[in-house]
């Protein structure tokens, strides 16, 4: 028996795993989900599970060397794409990075109607079918200890405020928090009731009734939790922490990453999903003989993603 051809013929073409037994690795494509929307190295084509996961392969302590060699001179550090040259490489990365302080950011928000000593403002664009991201700073109350939201900010995919305001605590504040939040007792002496943030934000999340609106940013759970707002979990992205502290730098930090993994590039399929009616026979046990029969490439043709990729959004 060719031993190299056996092995071949029982490696997972997404995750490069070996088995010693053809239905070794059916019950491997049955219960791995491998699917074009799981992160992949642009050099070796390994299908990772998370983007963690390709970091640690391509930078990690132990990489691929072969990846690592290629990564080092043409990968963003950010996205961990792989650029055509190092010019490119270089071009990309300063447009992938986003900015983590806040130099210059009363001037940017005054170019967009918000004064320090403004109260809100609104940007007045409350219908739309694109994602928003959302970010609240929040001060201190009953010990200083508990989490009261007392600035709020809106801003759609290209950047721009819908809505940015202060909002009255609903308790007594007992710590401003000013170096973190910047916000003083005078911000909030007038600020705009809670009950109306809440409808403002409702109106722009669920464009005035029509059709939730995809929403991200740092821990919006949170977010809406304290803000006394329910919505769909099925529309929300996460954002990880970029060290920002001001609302807006928060949503535009997160509205940036949203964006740039919506735009991966990914095989289209008509039905992308594990879970949808006309893939659940795709590794059914009655098609164990068939698809024994099948290469590993035509197993993981047939194999479908667990999980919701944003770059579906696209299609909604």
């Amino acid at each position: 028996m060719d031993h190299s051809a056996e092995t071949s013929r029982h490696k997972c073409a997404a995750c490069f795993r070996q088995f010693n037994k053809i239905e070794h690795l059916v019950d491997h494509m049955r219960t791995s989900f491998h699917s074009p929307h799981e992160p992949t190295c642009a050099v070796c084509k390994k299908h990772c599970r998370s983007l963690d996961s390709l970091r640690e392969h391509l930078i990690g302590p132990l990489p691929k060397q072969e990846c690592k060699n290629v990564f080092d001179m043409r990968g963003c550090k950010f996205c961990l794409a792989i650029l055509d040259s190092s010019y490119s490489q270089r071009l990309h990365q300063e447009r992938c990075q986003f900015s983590c302080v806040n130099s210059g950011l009363l001037a940017r928000l005054a170019n967009l109607g918000i004064r320090d000593g403004s109260t809100a403002i609104d940007g007045g664009r409350t219908r739309g079918s694109g994602p928003v991201a959302l970010a609240c700073k929040y001060v201190g109350g009953g010990d200083g200890s508990l989490d009261v939201c007392a600035k709020v900010c809106l801003i759609d995919e290209s950047e721009n405020v819908i809505f940015y305001s202060y909002v009255k605590p609903i308790i007594p504040v007992t710590n401003y928090r000013y170096e973190m939040t910047g916000i003083r007792p005078e911000h909030l002496r007038d600020a705009m009731p809670l009950k109306q943030v809440q409808k403002k934000i409702q109106d722009i999340l669920y464009n005035g009734g029509e059709k939730a609106r995809v929403l991200v940013g740092h821990c919006v759970e949170d977010d809406l939790k304290r803000l006394q707002i329910g919505y769909p979990s099925i529309m929300i992205r996460f954002e990880i922490q970029n060290g920002v502290q001001d609302p807006y730098e928060e949503c535009v930090g997160g509205m940036r990453l949203y964006k740039r993994m919506r735009s991966q590039v990914h095989r289209i399929e008509h039905h992308p999903m594990a879970s949808d009616p006309q893939n659940k026979n795709n590794f059914a046990a009655w098609r164990e003989n068939e698809l024994e029969r099948m290469s590993p490439e035509q197993m993981l043709e047939i194999s479908r993603s667990d999980y919701y990729c944003w770059c579906m959004d696209l299609r909604i």
